[in-house]
């Protein structure tokens, strides 16, 4: 492959010709393809890993509390660390810090996938996660080198959400596939096999970015911003089992605090700032980081709280959880592709505020329909209803960023607002997890003294049900035992489980559909319906940074930001 004029001129990298059709040139294609394969392994191991929960819990005897940190072991590392990535990403070669995050991702999926406890699992999460941190941000700030016009890049970034949405959505599709057919450690060895494709497949098509332009490595705002998310979203998790008023996770969120102060101060005045505090006071950009926050966060009611209920309370199977989760799935891939074209026409106020409403309608309609007795007929329609609006939100959440930022910012966008998506899933699943939590051991006491269990058996019950030590399996054949007496209480103490699970559950879906609710109005009041062309220079000096020449304008080019 070789670039020629209008590549050069264009700004796109070398090798890639640009085409104004379709996705542009064939090398473009293939790059993007490429990005597309990485983001599908990040993405995916957000959500993946939810359907095969209840078999970690009974296979490792791991609790609620641990099972959150199966998943936001993954979650914290990848928020901690992903500014800091994507900023190095841009000093020091996308393609490079891309590629190292591949090899450590895969690196953390065979510790996870061989591990013999649930302590040294969470360690391989944590490990992805670090890993994922490294690699995502350049999936979204290579397109933006690959992509230099706003035609073809509209419908590229159309394809990027559709690819992101699909790995969300196939994650409890492959995870209950996996688990059905053999045990949730080959969700891991599914991963591996899909970094190393990804791997090969990036020193292959995926061209070499850098923008270093003088610009130093900001170690302060490396160390005090991974101090801040991490200690700020290891407090908000602990603190659910050790009591958020307990000495130490209140020391940990006064130094969540002051590292995001201190960090504050630092980017205001280093030269080389690892976020230009100047492009998060971007109304356009601030909106799209609240919304990227929300929609994780409602997401992960579903795919976390949801895929639990269906198999601990309702007794459906990984696989019939997955099949379950398919027309969500489709849902959202169509939302996400026509929602490209959307936003090219209209920009993207109001499909990043439609996007929220419809998430939240799903979200607060799931947790009034699901109960015990619930099936595909109704699960059919209520979650593509949620899958469709967090398709149309994440196209303009990832592209409104992008419109406003210089090329040679589009790491720090990408990585501000993938930190916010995943601060969504870390404070999602810790959040909603607390009440769940809250509900589940609070009203089953209540209900068991209600019943009569004596004290002594009250906790032996709620540790069976906390950690995994009453399956829905286990509760058939007790409320089927040859005893009469032993049956009718084993039948009492299972549906006040399951009514006080079921009850957390609603709880926690209210509360997430309230925050998209909340998202929409932040979206409609703060982002704005037309982008500025931030190749023009506009962008450029809303963050602070240089303005480049102005380059020659036509009418086809900026679909994405003018909606002309």
């Amino acid at each position: 492959m070789t670039g020629g004029p209008a590549a050069e001129a264009s700004g796109a990298p070398a090798g890639l010709e640009v085409s104004a059709q379709g996705l542009g040139s064939p090398a473009q294609a293939v790059a993007l393809a490429t990005l597309c394969v990485v983001l599908f392994l990040t993405f995916l191991d957000n959500t993946i890993v939810s359907v095969g929960l209840a078999d970690v819990q009974q296979s490792l005897h791991a609790g609620v509390t641990s099972l959150q940190w199966v998943v936001n072991g993954y979650a914290l590392t990848f928020a901690a660390f992903m500014l800091a990535a994507g900023s190095l990403g841009d000093l020091l070669g996308r393609r490079r810090v891309m590629l190292v995050g591949i090899g450590v991702f895969c690196a953390g999926s065979v510790l996870a996938a061989m591990s013999p406890d649930v302590a040294t699992l969470i360690g391989g999460r944590v490990v992805m996660g670090l890993g994922a941190a490294a690699s995502e941000p350049g999936t979204l700030s290579i397109l933006r080198h690959v992509y230099p016009d706003r035609r073809t890049r509209a419908d590229a970034l159309g394809v990027w959400a559709a690819v992101a949405g699909l790995a969300l959505a196939l994650g409890p599709v492959v995870g209950g596939a996996m688990v059905g057919l053999s045990s949730w450690r080959d969700i891991f060895w599914f991963n591996l096999f899909v970094g190393v494709v990804a791997f090969a497949m990036s020193v292959a098509f995926v061209p070499e970015t850098a923008d270093p332009q003088g610009r130093r490595i900001d170690v302060p705002g490396i160390a005090l911003g991974a101090v801040a998310l991490a200690a700020g979203s290891f407090a908000v998790i602990q603190g659910e089992e050790s009591g958020y008023t307990t000495w130490w996770i209140v020391a940990l969120f006064a130094l969540a605090v002051l590292s995001a102060a201190v960090f504050v101060a630092v980017e205001r005045r280093v030269a080389s700032p690892l976020v230009e505090p100047s492009m998060l006071a971007v109304p356009s950009v601030a909106g799209a980081n609240v919304v990227a926050f929300a929609a994780y966060f409602g997401i992960f009611s579903i795919f976390f709280f949801t895929a639990l209920y269906l198999q601990v309370v309702v007794g459906v199977s990984p696989y019939r959880t997955a099949v379950d989760f398919v027309p969500m799935a489709a849902a959202l891939i169509v939302a996400s592709l026509f929602t490209g074209w959307w936003v090219a026409r209209s920009g993207p106020r109001l499909p990043m505020t439609v996007g929220c409403l419809l998430a939240a309608a799903g979200v607060l309609t799931t947790g009034a329909l699901l109960d015990p007795q619930v099936g595909l007929g109704t699960l059919g329609w209520v979650l593509p209803l949620a899958g469709a609006g967090f398709g149309i939100a994440a196209v303009p959440m990832a592209s409104t960023p992008l419109s406003v930022v210089p090329p040679e910012r589009s790491g720090m966008a990408a990585s501000a607002t993938n930190t916010s998506r995943e601060l969504g899933a870390v404070f999602g699943v810790a959040v909603l997890g607390s009440i769940v939590n809250a509900r589940l051991t609070g009203d089953l006491a209540v209900k068991l003294r209600a019943i009569g269990i004596p004290p002594k058996f009250q906790a032996l019950v709620l540790q069976a049900v906390t950690s995994g030590g009453l399956s829905s399996g286990q509760a058939a054949r007790a409320q089927h035992s040859s005893n009469a007496a032993v049956a009718r209480l084993a039948s009492r103490i299972v549906h006040a489980a399951y009514g006080a699970f079921g009850s957390g559950l609603h709880t926690s879906l209210e509360v997430a559909g309230a925050l998209l609710c909340l998202a929409a109005l932040v979206a409609a009041l703060t982002v704005r319906p037309r982008m500025p062309p931030a190749e023009d220079g506009v962008g450029a000096a809303a963050v602070g940074g240089p303005s480049p020449p102005p380059r020659e304008a036509s009418p086809s080019v900026d679909r994405l930001a003018t909606g002309s």
